[in-house]
């Protein structure tokens, strides 16, 4: 019986920034198994947003491969890797990405709008995909009153909950976390940390998870440095 596919897998992957004379990436061989969680570390500079954009399809490598459920990333047109990133990934940005005219709730179910794959998997659990909504932005601790507002109008930490509501809307299978917690005080991080670990592990996503502070990486089975990257070795599981 064959491996399944895993989630994310990465073979030689080389990538540079337009202008530097050395790789900013180089990994040999890493794989994220279906629901896997993983803490990613590194100082500044060291790679780690270029890494969950090249996971996401947003960046293609320059050597090797990324594949996101078995699928290469670079054998895909523009539109299609749009496509394959909306009904599979879902992404909690360190400046949210929100539409700030928006009400609060039709920014979550903006992924539902760009992939009926999620608006039906959300719907499927839920009755419909508002329902989803609505449950998710009760699970982050925002009032009702706050649904109808435009997201413009929230607190940063509130901001940062709707980001991740709407990244985990339809139960993706890859769910990329850049600093997500950064503008929350310590309850609320710990509430936090709660809802996105509980809720990737209900729907069987991976998780990457990116961030400065050491202490959420004790929730993590996984632990991954790349400040000690190097071109010979790479991250392996």
């Amino acid at each position: 019986m064959s491996e399944p596919a895993a989630a994310v897998e990465v073979t030689g992957l080389r990538y540079a920034w337009p202008g530097s004379r050395e790789a900013t990436l180089a990994i040999a061989h890493w794989r994220l198994g279906a629901g896997d969680r993983v803490f990613l570390q590194g100082a500044s500079g060291s790679g780690k947003s270029t890494l969950l954009a090249l996971l996401a399809g947003v960046l293609l490598p320059q050597g090797g491969s990324v594949r996101l459920l078995g699928q290469d990333w670079s054998a895909l047109p523009a539109a299609q890797r749009d496509r394959r990133r909306a009904d599979h990934v879902g992404l909690i940005f360190q400046q949210f990405n929100l539409l700030g005219y928006l009400p609060v709730i039709d920014n979550v179910l903006l992924p539902c709008r760009f992939s009926p794959r999620r608006a039906a998997r959300a719907a499927g659990r839920d009755g419909s995909a508002r329902a989803a909504a609505e449950r998710l932005l009760t699970r982050t601790g925002l009032a009702p009153a706050s649904w109808t507002r435009p997201a413009a109008t929230l607190s940063v930490g509130q901001q940062q909950r709707v980001a991740a509501a709407r990244a985990l809307i339809g139960t993706p299978e890859l769910v990329l976390a850049d600093e997500p917690t950064s503008a929350l005080d310590e309850l609320r991080r710990d509430d936090f940390m709660g809802l996105l670990v509980e809720a990737c592990r209900e729907a069987g996503s991976a998780l990457v998870f990116v961030s400065h502070d050491p202490r959420l990486a004790a929730g993590f089975a996984r632990r991954v440095d790349l400040s000690t990257l190097d071109t010979a070795g790479g991250v392996s599981p």
